[in-house]
């Protein structure tokens, strides 16, 4: 892959000598100067290479310091580039936002990309025949002033279906409005703790439209929002899309050593919807947020420490 077709100087991004029209851009920071105090980028992923400390480096969307790390990343853009658009442009609207004003904003992203040329292809390539599966559920146990959540599906990685979505709904409205539960702990059932939503019920709901409508009145976020201060998360195993988005809301999230956490969702053609732009953008910074869902990469949890992602390893 020929990277440097997609490099360009930074101080000829800033002053306006070349209007980018790729699909991805590369920043060169090496010998650039100091940056503008509202830099217009292209509506494409802005990728700086080089020192994250530098003044350009904080407006643009990610920064690499490793080279060999870029064609990886511009692999998994170039493959889905109007999923990696709306993504980046998404993320960077999300810091003016409050918690629920971003949910809303990244529901309608989602919305536009459920009806995209990309996903409709990502759909197109599963097919319809997998086996059915037995509908998940998930088990609540109270103890005096403390509300335990588990999801209950470990034959199936504990992949949220629609009933648990609805019944995790419930669950966190009920932790948001009993102010006698003072302590919320979320946990996965077996070795896994979650391995994001059930793909195949992607695609069953064909109006973007009506999808939003339903997040926005069925969304677990919005009702884990309401209690996220009293919130706690300790996740073994793989901690994937959906799953690691509503994690992330948590006051205190914790991981055992052999856990990892995925965000696939660019490879679909759409962007993490349940919440997980907002969460993870206010926990980690939008540029690692990006960095995590435009690689498709796996996080170890020893690198999930290091990125502030998670507040401690602990079997």
């Amino acid at each position: 892959m020929n990277l440097t077709a997609l490099t360009i100087d930074a101080r000829r991004l800033w002053r306006g000598e070349a209007a980018w029209e790729g699909p991805l851009c590369f920043v060169d920071l090496g010998a650039s100067a100091d940056a503008p105090d509202h830099p217009m980028l292209p509506p494409c992923p802005v990728i700086g290479l080089g020192d994250p400390s530098h003044p350009f480096a904080a407006s643009l969307d990610a920064v690499i310091e490793a080279p060999a790390a870029a064609a990886g990343l511009a692999k998994q853009v170039l493959a889905m580039p109007l999923a990696a658009a709306v993504i980046v442009q998404l993320l960077r609207l999300l810091p003016a936002l409050s918690l629920d004003e971003g949910l809303t904003a990244e529901s309608l992203a989602y919305g536009l990309l459920q009806g995209s040329e990309e996903h409709r292809r990502w759909i197109a390539g599963q097919g319809r025949d997998a086996p059915e599966r037995t509908a998940g559920k998930v088990q609540l146990t109270r103890a005096g002033d403390r509300l335990t959540i588990t999801l209950d599906r470990p034959e199936s990685g504990n992949a949220i279906d629609r009933p648990m979505r609805d019944q995790l709904y419930d669950a966190f409205t009920l932790a948001a409005l009993d102010p006698e539960i003072r302590h919320v702990s979320l946990r996965g059932a077996g070795r896994t703790f979650s391995l994001g939503a059930e793909l195949g019920e992607f695609g069953t709901t064909s109006d973007p439209a009506t999808a939003h409508a339903i997040r926005a009145r069925t969304l677990p976020a919005r009702a884990a929002i309401c209690c996220a201060g009293k919130l706690d998360v300790h996740v073994q195993g793989g901690c994937v899309g959906s799953g690691l988005e509503l994690a992330a809301f948590a006051s205190r999230f914790t991981a055992a050593p052999d856990a990892w956490f995925q965000l696939p969702e660019l490879a679909m053609g759409i962007l993490p919807g349940a919440g997980g732009c907002v969460s993870l953008s206010r926990r980690i910074g939008r540029q690692r947020t990006a960095l995590l869902i435009l690689s498709g990469k796996r996080l170890s949890a020893r690198h999930a420490l290091n990125w502030g992602l998670v507040d401690g390893i602990m079997d």
